[in-house]
């Protein structure tokens, strides 16, 4: 199969959080088994699905002298050091489709046009990040061909995984290594960086609040869906829709819907309040119901939803306020930030996600007073405060064989070497709290661009991306 047919069957495949990993993991597998290297998946059951990592290596001994089961499909020997290059290869949720005009409004059309920059390609996952897999796929395999040539062994085998659960709080990452799966002393991990070499990250943390409606509430709200008579008011909120780590290239409509309920009266009833899709996006719409609660008592009218959601958001506010005090002149944004990225009506509560992003100049114990400061408001509002996931920030030492030989590369293929930074949390996080060196590169632009409908990436960066890891893999391994 030819590169763009490939990446038009990838692009494809439906990843995202609801559909899961493990057809497009079968995809890969079988794609790299006809091309001539090992492929197995590591299979998971995750948030009720079947997911799956997929671990390709190149077919050969550990030494690699002579050929054993060219396409295997299980690995049963894991080298004692590896080099590894990681790819995560599930999406966000494409969010509405009709805003997806470049693919004919289908996310999973994979569409090219031409233009004086550049040919682009569009749809979910090209630039984020299922087309990098396979720049790094058809990479390993030119590599392995090269050294079979030469009649060389690997020095340290490379292997290239694509992981589940990055849109999750990665746990295709930390179940990759928690069972051993790999072992490797450094990893190339892929995003889309505009083919920047980043050795630095923010951290996050994932939020969740569930925040009870009050008993009289709750009689209300069920008295006034049976009732023939009642009536409510709804209102619509749009914003513009960007990834978490870059919130200042977005607007989001539920703190657009936070202001109004600020402005309404106080005896105001919360039928429905929805907005966003996941914790990791800015909301770009957000729609919310309400009822004046006529008949109340003056008692219940200080435990409603709307009172309560307010006063935990004032809370937010001064945690935000506390994060001027921790820039990173790194990062864009330079400091912390907190986005509430959504927010759904449930029989007996209002639940908001949201996460958390901190560059290196915040200590852990900024980050836990911080997460105390919203747990004891929540508690005070008689709700439940969780932190889903935590990963640390992270940053890789300049003189560290993976960077000095990045970079070495990227001077000699005339792209920009310069060491940079990325606020979006990725696989780095994760295998840098194992104590293993981290690099972070790929093609295609993320800010603005990943987390967005017409998501896209230029053809001749994914030929130079795959060009990269070519010569990366024969630096690191031979």
């Amino acid at each position: 199969m030819d590169f763009l047919e490939a990446c038009r069957q990838i692009i494809g495949i439906d990843s995202s959080p609801s559909a899961g990993t493990m057809a497009v993991a079968r995809f890969a597998a079988d794609l790299a088994r006809s091309l001539g290297l090992q492929a197995e998946l590591q299979i998971e059951s995750w948030n009720g699905l079947e997911q799956a990592n997929v671990i390709v290596r190149p077919s050969c001994d550990p030494q690699g002298v002579g050929d054993v089961d060219a396409g295997a499909s299980r690995i049963d020997f894991v080298p004692d050091q590896e080099f590894m290059l990681e790819t995560h290869l599930d999406t966000p949720d494409p969010g509405a489709y009709a805003l997806w005009r470049e693919t004919g409004a289908n996310p999973f059309n994979a569409s090219i046009y031409r233009s004086p920059e550049g040919d682009r390609l569009y749809g979910l996952g090209s630039a984020d990040v299922k087309l990098d897999f396979l720049c790094k796929l058809y990479a390993l395999r030119e590599a392995d061909q090269e050294r079979r040539q030469s009649g060389q062994a690997w020095n340290v085998p490379p292997v290239l995984v694509g992981t589940f659960g990055e849109e999750l709080g990665m746990p295709g990452a930390v179940k990759l290594i928690r069972k051993k799966k790999v072992k490797p002393t450094a990893v190339l991990v892929g995003e889309p960086t505009d083919s920047k070499l980043v050795v630095a990250g923010k951290g996050f943390a994932s939020v969740e609040i569930e925040i009870p409606f009050s008993p009289e509430e709750r009689r209300f709200r069920d008295e006034h869906n049976l009732s023939e008579s009642s009536s409510s008011q709804s209102r619509l909120f749009r914003g513009r829709a960007a990834h978490s780590s870059s919130p200042q290239l977005g607007e989001s409509a539920i703190e657009k819907m936070f202001d109004a309920l600020e402005r309404m009266p106080s005896g105001v009833a919360v039928m429905e309040i929805e907005g966003g899709i996941n914790f990791n996006t800015v909301a770009s719409q957000a729609v919310l119901e309400i009822d004046l609660v006529a008949g109340m008592t003056t008692e219940a009218l200080k435990d409603l939803m709307a009172q309560k959601l307010l006063r935990i958001r004032t809370v937010i506010k001064q945690v935000e306020a506390q994060f001027k005090r921790f820039p990173d002149s790194g990062f864009v944004p330079q400091e912390p930030t907190l986005n509430v990225g959504m927010i759904r009506t449930l029989e007996e509560h209002v639940k908001i996600l949201g996460c958390v992003r901190l560059p290196p100049t915040v200590s852990q114990a900024d980050y836990e007073g911080w997460m105390q400061m919203l747990r004891e408001a929540c508690a005070a509002e008689g709700a439940v405060f969780r932190i889903g996931d935590y990963k640390p920030p992270f940053r890789t030492a300049e003189s560290s064989a993976i960077i000095e030989n990045c970079r070495r590369i990227l001077s000699e293929m005339q792209i920009d070497a310069t060491l940079s930074t990325q606020a979006v949390a990725n696989e780095a996080n994760v295998f840098a709290k194992f104590g293993i060196d981290c690099a972070v590169w790929g093609p295609g632009q993320g800010v603005g661009n990943s987390h967005t409908p017409n998501e896209y990436v230029r053809i001749q960066e994914l030929d130079r991306a795959t060009g990269f890891y070519r010569l990366v893999i024969k630096q690191m391994c031979l």
